[in-house]
């Protein structure tokens, strides 16, 4: 496997590890959402990747494919590939996030 190791901070956004195979491509990483911050902070986000995320610490409301939810800590979420979503941190504590977004070929 190999794997090349960014560990880039951008707003919050820290890109662990990248990685490829003859069937994926995956990254993994985490996310920091202020209290009241909105992602993105307007319209709606798409990606081509499958993310599949955990709530570590903090609380989300939004939309994903035209469906209202509801996340907290503990709570794991999966997006698919090419949905439509948004979120904003409903808490008072910063909400931080482990993601992974997989891409298959």
């Amino acid at each position: 496997m190999d794997i090349k190791r960014q560990a880039f901070l951008y707003k919050g956004l820290n890109t662990l590890f990248e990685t490829s195979s003859e069937a994926t491509n995956m990254s993994f990483g985490t996310v920091t959402i202020p209290p009241g911050e909105r992602v993105p902070n307007t319209g709606v986000s798409r990606h081509l990747e499958n993310e599949y995320s955990i709530i570590l610490k903090g609380e989300l409301q939004g939309e994903s494919g035209g469906a209202r939810f509801e996340v907290r800590a503990n709570d794991a979420t999966f997006i698919p590939a090419g949905e439509k979503h948004w979120a904003i941190n409903t808490s008072k504590e910063t909400c931080e996030i482990v993601w992974v977004l997989v891409k298959e070929k």
